[in-house]
């Protein structure tokens, strides 16, 4: 294993680095003025535009899709530390280079199981950041983390599927720019194989019967920079057959197909967040003094800082050797790897951006510094793609089996 950067992963950093510096980091606070004195909180800021322009210009576009027909035809290892890198701002520099969830993951979806028209139709536009997407699949009556558990209901009716049910925490569902919805739900309920009765079809989002209804928070925020997590109602939704995805019983194998380059997408992006964080203390310890001396002279604060930066280099180390797997021998052979690093990244960087928050005191739970924001993102992700007891579950199974006795 190399992980050492090639010419291109050296040269799209550079760039992108200093595209960070120079664009992305001083839009934030514009951003927030911006969205401040717009009509509605989910409409985007003006400021986003400019840096997707920026962006285009600079050749930092589409970088995580490995499709050179459609993306950047990056591997894993080469986007991983580019993802970390737009992790360090999560609220921009994800959606300006067109590198944000849901948007990534459907755009996989389409770019892989999708028909030549869905993909003109949707892919295209997506591809150009013309129209951002949702993907509904988690529901609140069920125990999601369990995708055969879902109830929402799509029946075929001649030339049309019509669905029914109830959808929530479907990120980027708010923004105006949403325009399309890839719904899972059951097209054969009582199928004898539970992972062959789903399907996924796709639905725009000014289809009669498609209800908005309300946006759900995170620990209180909106997130408006993700385009809001909806609550999302299909009341006997009409769509044509052919926005059918792949054929009728896929949708649990494309689920799964989609959300293994979406873990290792998280995990790079939470690196990056880590390491604002410490950049962050650091600087705050060096500033700041308490009881006669500097907090940089504190124990406490140097066993934080240590503490934090070897778990960073660990981190980061596991993230490239998932990512280099998944390149060598694809994602199922990268199985136990994607899991670990789903199990480990959250977990550790949830930590860091807490004493990174404890070291701010009062400040590090308001709105003049990113951390609380941030370490509501990072928690989430102990949930979104599988909690952590699902992946541990899997994985301690995929253990035992390996030091199984023989059967007689």
């Amino acid at each position: 294993m190399d992980f050492g950067f090639d010419a291109r992963t050296e040269e799209l950093r550079e760039k992108l680095l200093a595209f960070m510096d120079e664009h992305v980091y001083p839009a934030e606070a514009v951003a927030d003025e911006q969205r401040a004195a717009l009509d509605s909180p989910w409409r985007t800021p003006p400021v986003v535009a400019e840096l997707k322009a920026a962006a285009r210009e600079r050749g930092l576009w589409n970088l995580f899709l490995p499709d050179a027909e459609h993306g950047a035809g990056l591997t894993n290892l080469q986007y991983a530390p580019l993802a970390e890198i737009t992790g360090r701002s999560p609220q921009l520099a994800p959606t300006a280079t067109n590198c944000a969830a849901p948007d990534t993951g459907n755009m996989e979806v389409l770019a892989q199981f999708g028909s030549a028209e869905q993909r003109e139709r949707w892919l295209k536009p997506l591809l150009a950041g013309e129209i951002r997407s949702a993907f509904a699949m988690t529901e609140p009556e069920v125990a999601s983390s369990d995708a055969t558990n879902i109830e929402t209901r799509i029946r075929r009716e001649g030339d049309e599927y019509v669905i029914t049910g109830r959808k929530w925490y479907i990120s980027g569902a708010m923004n105006p720019d949403c325009a399309v919805f890839i719904v899972m739900g059951k097209t054969d309920p009582d199928g004898d194989d539970i992972r062959r009765q789903q399907s996924m079809v796709l639905v725009p989002r000014d289809t009669p019967g498609v209800e908005v209804r309300r946006a759900m928070t995170v620990y209180g925020y909106e997130d408006h920079w993700h385009g809001g997590h909806a609550e999302v109602l299909f009341h006997d939704v009409r769509v044509p057959a052919a926005n059918l995805i792949g054929e009728e019983g896929g949708g649990f194998a494309i689920a799964q197909a989609r959300l293994g380059p979406g873990r290792i997408h998280h995990c790079m992006r939470l690196i990056g967040m880590a390491e604002r964080a410490i950049e962050l203390m650091c600087r705050r310890a060096n500033t700041r003094t308490a009881f006669g001396r500097p907090l940089a002279a504190q124990g406490v604060v140097q066993q934080w800082i240590a503490d934090a930066r070897v778990s960073v280099e660990q981190l980061r180390l596991l993230v490239l050797k998932t990512a280099w797997l998944m390149d060598t021998v694809g994602n199922r052979g990268a199985h136990t790897e994607i899991q670990a690093i789903k199990i480990a990244v959250p977990r550790e960087v949830v930590g860091i951006l807490d004493r990174a928050v404890q070291l701010h005191g009062a400040g590090g739970v308001s709105q003049d510094f990113p951390l609380a924001e941030l370490w509501a993102g990072a928690r989430t992700l102990q949930l979104a793609d599988g909690p952590d007891e699902v992946h541990q579950r899997s994985l301690a199974r995929r253990e035992l089996k390996r030091f199984a006795p023989a059967q007689a």
